[in-house]
């Protein structure tokens, strides 16, 4: 699907948001645009204009994404990158600056964290080399300063003492598969959620909260056809993959062992209800 405004239009938006272009881009031949975040130090709002720089066309939607400028002027991406049209821009742009409360900070420099190549959530600064090192130091006097140990003398183990008893016949046995399971009703949960609904993800186990997920997982509620809830997702910093993340406004339980995710709406107060 096509791009529905033209490329007049797309920068006319990003100008009237603050934007300015960068001058080259080192992945792609698309324009880059950028500025600063309106509260955040040192992040900035990116933003893949989808316009080619050397036919000046539109060739795909615009990407979104935050960026953290670590010590060495190296930009560190602390959000997924979303996609989006140009009736959808603004609101992305917002939804994007808001993510930036989600994004977890380092303890020791108060930097942002993003998730490296290697799958680990780590700091911007990458801090931990410098006080690593320290604590590595300080070990290894530690430990040179020690005297060696004596080796205390195994003791012998004692053999288990074995019971002899009566066998219990087998027809008196019980066994797990022998017993009946009780056939419990399904309860349908259900809330309203509505397009345009900030939301985030609680795990539940029957009808328990078992995790509460704000603060790592954030989206953005794109459209709501019947049942189903489709959702620009623009952080997740949790182990919860892509494919885990709730897509219907309603769940079923039928045992208290089996966990499940549902949304949870931040931008207004929205209560599960039981429907059936």
């Amino acid at each position: 699907m096509k791009p529905k405004q033209s490329v007049v239009q797309r920068k006319a938006i990003l100008k009237a948001e603050g934007f300015f272009p960068h001058k080259k881009n080192a992945k792609g031949n698309t324009i880059i645009y950028s500025r600063k975040h309106p509260t955040a130090k040192f992040v900035r709002v990116v933003i893949d204009s989808g316009i080619d720089s050397k036919t000046n066309k539109i060739v795909g939607y615009a990407g979104l994404k935050l960026c953290f400028v670590n010590r060495t002027k190296s930009w560190r991406e602390i959000t997924t990158e979303v996609f989006t049209d140009d009736q959808g821009l603004i609101k992305a742009i917002r939804a994007q600056e808001a993510a930036e409360k989600f994004v977890k900070s380092c303890k020791h420099c108060k930097a942002k964290k993003f998730k490296a190549k290697s799958g680990n959530v780590v700091c911007a600064n990458a801090c931990w080399t410098t006080w690593g090192n320290k604590k590595k130091n300080a070990t290894t006097k530690k430990t040179t300063q020690k005297k060696p140990q004596k080796i205390a003398a195994k003791k012998p183990q004692k053999k288990p003492e074995i019971l002899v008893g009566q066998v219990t016949p087998k027809r008196q046995r019980t066994y797990p598969l022998n017993k009946k399971r009780a056939i419990k009703a399904q309860k349908k949960f259900a809330a309203k959620i509505l397009p345009g609904d900030l939301v985030t993800v609680e795990e539940i186990q029957g009808e328990k909260v078992t995790e509460n997920f704000t603060g790592k997982i954030l989206g953005i509620v794109m459209k709501v056809m019947d049942d189903t809830v489709e959702v620009n997702w623009t952080a997740n910093t949790s182990s919860v993959e892509q494919y885990m993340l709730p897509r219907w406004n309603s769940y079923y339980i039928a045992s208290g062992t089996v966990v499940d995710y549902r949304f949870k709406v931040l931008s207004r107060e929205v209560k599960y209800a039981i429907v059936s």
